[in-house]
């Protein structure tokens, strides 16, 4: 069945009869069908189906590739990414943005048939904040990578009037914001169904958005990225947000941060928002509902069990090894694998997996210099029967507590050179000493970077750090980008475990080309399908014309 990209030319029946997202035909989208027991049924789909696209291998490649947490010089899913060359043709960009408008047209679909049927009022209102999570989230990051798009409340309008122009990046971020808002005023107290977001889960969301948008209003809307400030007002907000969550009580830290990143403690204590994949489906049974990055990350078939392990040459950059501490162990061996290391949970029947040279040990080879990812690899069916051929089982992370508490952190720093307020170290270094690493007596920016890049480090997360600092100093981000990380760079070490890294004197370092950072790196270029279907897009963008005010009783 071909599969139809065009947000400009979707219709209902197109939306929800491609292959990778064919609904279950359950008669909740007409409204008349839905009583107060079955209204949960409308927004399943909005936890799994529907990212599918944007978390196949988007997620990761842009947010760790293009961060450069991650290489892979055979994928052409994560080095145009990592070598910023992303093009119009490349395909996960294309994916993105065609799931992330599934997602809000699909929760616009969800809202209609809520607001038609008799089900209680209350409930009507629970499930459209359910809807408006989502949409928001969905709209938050097509602002933050495309900048300029299409605001859509209602997809019939886009099948009258396919051709459509954008609106301008500061709307769409006003319209995510409004609909986060709306999701932390409406939405219970506690998840309605096991892995569903609450309101807490939006004020944890809002906490993220808040200090993004912080640096974007500090830029005059982006008109002076090097500003150099970001704007107190907003600051403020994503300090009172983080402080709902954490006051509430509702999540809190895992203890032992391994354990995060396991079947057994999907939708743990610490997980706030996190897709909702199916186990015991494979490729065949399940494609769409499965969450394939191990497929992906795997280095071989003594990992998966079967030919679906393709992450051998998908690795850990000399710049991203470096960002480790001595002392920080737990957390790299938690993301990668390196000469030396020991997995008992994997390859339980032989006894587990070693990374080594020796006899019954995988041989890592290339003179124990690679370092393969861990993190969102879990093993084959044999290890645990929720696995099948690229289904991990895992329900990975969107949002985690340990990112609100570093947010309270940064709030509170804003614009100062440094902090020693103790509300907000308790917050920053709960994260660290979980780690086993020693506390800090002053939080700095560079303090929070380093900690946000290695705690969610394959977690799709550092990408959005650095958007969210080249808002108001773009200039210093690009110098990070070109002169300290220095991508087209590929020096020859060697890494033993724990921490044993070194440079190798006996073989000579590559170099592979790259493009520059300039200030056109932070905006992805409109995939090519829909310039051709939409012209418009390349056109200047109109003003939005909101219906609502921003909620401003949120924190009363």
């Amino acid at each position: 069945m071909k599969k139809i990209f065009f947000i400009t030319t979707i219709t209902l029946s197109v939306l929800f009869s491609s292959c990778k997202f064919e609904f279950e035909p359950q008669g909740v989208l007409t409204g008349a069908t839905l009583t107060d027991d079955n209204l949960s049924q409308m927004t399943e789909a909005l936890y799994a189906k529907v990212w599918f696209d944007f978390n196949d291998k988007f997620y990761f490649g842009l947010g760790d590739g293009m961060s450069y947490n991650l290489y892979a010089p055979y994928s052409d899913y994560v080095y145009p990414f990592s070598d910023l060359m992303a093009s119009p043709a490349t395909g996960p960009l294309n994916n993105a943005w065609a799931s992330l408008y599934v997602v809000a047209q699909q929760a616009n679909k969800v809202m209609t048939g809520i607001k038609a049927s008799s089900v209680a009022d209350d409930l009507k209102i629970q499930y459209i904040a359910e809807a408006r999570f989502m949409r928001g989230l969905a709209y938050w990051y097509l602002g933050s990578l495309w900048e300029d798009v299409v605001i859509s409340e209602d997809p019939q309008k886009l099948i009258d009037n396919p051709l459509a122009n954008t609106n301008p990046q500061k709307d769409v971020f006003e319209f995510a914001l409004r609909d986060m808002e709306y999701a932390a005023k409406y939405l219970p107290e506690t998840s309605a169904k096991t892995g569903h977001v609450n309101r807490y889960s939006a004020f944890g969301m809002l906490s993220r958005m808040y200090l993004h948008y912080a640096g974007f209003v500090g830029s005059n809307y982006g008109q002076n990225r090097n500003s150099g400030q970001r704007d107190a007002a907003y600051l403020d907000l994503a300090k009172k947000a983080a402080e709902k969550v954490i006051s509430s009580g509702i999540f809190s830290l895992m203890p032992n941060y391994p354990d995060l990143f396991t079947i057994e403690n999907n939708n743990n204590v610490e997980s706030m928002f996190a897709f909702q994949w199916t186990p015991g489906q494979n490729s065949t049974t399940g494609y769409g509902l499965i969450n394939t990055h191990q497929a992906y990350f795997a280095l071989g078939s003594i990992i998966t069990g079967d030919d679906a392990a393709w992450g051998g040459w998908t690795r850990c950059p000399y710049d991203m090894i470096q960002e480790y501490e001595l002392n920080d162990t737990i957390r790299r061996k938690a993301t990668w694998m390196g000469f030396g290391d020991y997995y008992p949970e994997i390859n339980k029947e032989k006894g587990g997996l070693r990374i080594g040279n020796g006899d019954g040990e995988y041989n890592s080879g290339n003179n124990n210099q690679a370092l393969n990812v861990k993190k969102g690899v879990v093993g084959s069916a044999k290890d645990n029967p929720a696995v099948g051929r690229m289904n991990s089982a895992l329900d990975n992370y969107m949002l985690r507590y340990a990112e609100v508490l570093f947010n309270y952190a940064d709030a509170v720093l804003g614009n100062n050179a440094s902090t020693n307020d103790p509300t907000a170290l308790g917050y920053f270094n709960a994260v660290r000493t979980r780690a086993g690493l020693n506390p800090k007596t002053s939080i700095s920016y560079e303090d929070l970077r380093h900690e946000r890049r290695v705690e969610f480090c394959m977690e799709g997360r550092y990408w959005y750090d650095l958007l969210a600092r080249s808002y108001y100093k773009q200039q210093e981000v690009i110098e990070y980008i070109n002169n300290i990380q220095k991508r087209g760079e590929i020096p020859a070490f060697l890494f033993n475990a724990p921490n044993n890294l070194r440079l190798d004197s006996e073989r000579n370092a590559g170099t592979r080309a790259v493009a520059t950072a300039t200030s056109e790196t932070f905006r992805l270029p409109y995939p090519e399908s829909e310039s051709i279907q939409n012209p418009k897009l390349k056109e200047a963008p109109i003003p939005f014309e909101f219906t609502e005010d921003r909620i401003t009783d949120l924190f009363n």
